[in-house]
């Protein structure tokens, strides 16, 4: 090894690390411990060597070079303490430092940084503080450097923001969205959100985690088969993207299928699917591609089906004229409070297009595209849960008039006591109707109840 003893000391001297050691033995990783074998293995390695390994190789080279440095130096530690501080120096040499023990943790939907000595995640829909935190800001600016110059991009005092996808790798295996405010923008010191891609449920899973009940479960995927035009409606965190990949499921293997997402999140089993995702101004503020640039495309693609994970702009008048046009069975999540909210937002977000067109026609592209509105809501306790899903009964440029076919009622009393219930709906005869001919039905074991 081409470092020695005294140099890991800092001072030519064995006398100036007892404190150092006596708290590694109490099992508290200390941050100068970490920094100082950090710094001794990048003396150590073969940068040039390292780039010819892949990343599972690099990593098991570098954990062997640090246990031989923690061998050699004589540091007192645990079993546990010792393998510790050789991920720990590792993570910090290649990785993301601290955050790596909570990206792999499957249990954690988002990270959420504020400075570099807060860290909060959210586990089950709460949120909670974690002990851990960065050394210092400059250790977090680096690891905000080393996570956006994966994708190619850069944040700095003169591009303060920055938001990217971050596909799949050995760090995040679900993939992430990561959003970066820094400071003078941000004033508390840098800001990181990273939201890690959820996994791909289906309504089966959804089903057993009491986010709705059976005969819903089949109405909706009737729904889907039939073609029908499927809003999913909610606030934010809500599983909507969720539920849009579960309904997903029951479009046919076959079809062409084409998603529009800002993040690609979705995750089909079909075949025949084709993926867009948006594109952000680079520096120059050049190369901007919106949600509308791609749904305006998509309907050149000859889809069967389109996808757009969230409508919140212009796009939702292409998208409506595009459901009215012959592209019946295309699903679409939007921010919203109830389903009647839904509609609204979606007519108020089809003003906002650079196209002239009279609110009163706006509302006839809305009653006359859009079938089913499905309703989520996140819970004070963090569970997540459909809570409405209507048929949007009015047409043409009338006000906008939902039939209920189920809702959660949270004081329906059950064989088990007040536990809340999923209410069923008489559904109306055009509905039936329209799945009839589909060759479908509401599904077998709905208990109906009066409105």
């Amino acid at each position: 090894m081409r470092g020695g003893f005294d140099d890991w000391a800092g001072t030519g001297s064995r006398r100036a690390e007892p404190a150092v050691i006596a708290s590694a033995s109490r099992g508290d990783l200390d941050e100068g411990l970490v920094a100082t074998f950090r710094r001794k293995l990048l003396d150590e390695v073969d940068l040039h060597e390292l780039g010819r390994l892949d990343a599972g190789q690099r990593r098991i080279r570098l954990e062997r070079v640090v246990a031989h440095l923690v061998s050699t130096e004589g540091v007192i530690l645990t079993t546990r303490e010792r393998n510790a501080l050789i991920r720990r120096v590792v993570d910090e040499s290649i990785g993301l430092g601290v955050l790596e023990p909570l990206l792999a943790d499957e249990t954690v939907s988002e990270v959420m940084i504020n400075g570099h000595d807060t860290i909060y995640v959210e586990r089950f829909g709460q949120v909670e503080r974690v002990p851990t935190a960065f050394a210092s800001e400059e250790q977090l600016r680096q690891t905000i450097d080393r996570i956006v110059s994966t994708v190619n991009r850069r944040v700095d005092e003169s591009s303060p923001m920055v938001d990217a996808r971050l596909p799949p790798d050995e760090r995040m295996p679900r993939g992430a969205r990561v959003h970066v405010v820094l400071p003078p923008l941000a004033l508390d010191g840098p800001t990181v959100t990273i939201r890690l891609f959820p996994k791909a449920y289906g309504l089966d899973e959804l089903l057993n985690r009491g986010s709705l009940d059976a005969a819903t479960a089949d109405l909706l995927a009737a729904c889907v088969r039939a073609r029908l035009n499927v809003i999913v409606s909610g606030g934010t965190a809500s599983g909507k993207t969720t539920m849009l990949n579960a309904l997903s499921a029951f479009i046919q293997s076959r079809q062409r299928i084409i998603t529009i997402e800002d993040a690609a999140e979705l995750s089909l089993a079909q075949e025949h699917v084709v993926r867009l995702e948006t594109r952000p101004p680079n520096v120059e503020g050049q190369g901007q591609v919106t949600i509308r640039d791609l749904v305006r495309n998509a309907l050149r693609m000859r889809p069967d089906r389109v996808i757009v994970g969230e409508v919140r702009g212009g796009e939702a008048l292409d998208m409506l004229q595009a459901m009215n046009t012959g592209h019946e069975g295309s699903l679409a999540t939007v921010h919203a409070n109830s389903a009647v909210d839904a509609l609204i937002r979606l007519e108020t977000l089809a003003s906002m297009s650079d196209v002239e067109v009279p609110f009163h026609a706006l509302r006839d592209q809305v009653n006359n595209a859009i079938d089913i509105v499905v309703q989520l809501l996140r819970g004070s306790d963090g569970t997540r849960r459909v809570v409405d899903v209507s048929y949007v009964a009015s047409r043409h440029r009338e006000d906008f008039r939902l039939v209920p076919l189920m809702r959660w009622d949270p004081e329906a009393v059950t064989d088990h006591g007040p536990a809340g219930a999923f209410l069923a709906y008489a559904a109306p005869q055009e509905l039936v109707d329209r799945l009839r001919i589909a060759g479908e039905s509401l599904g077998s074991g709905r208990q109906e109840v009066a409105p």
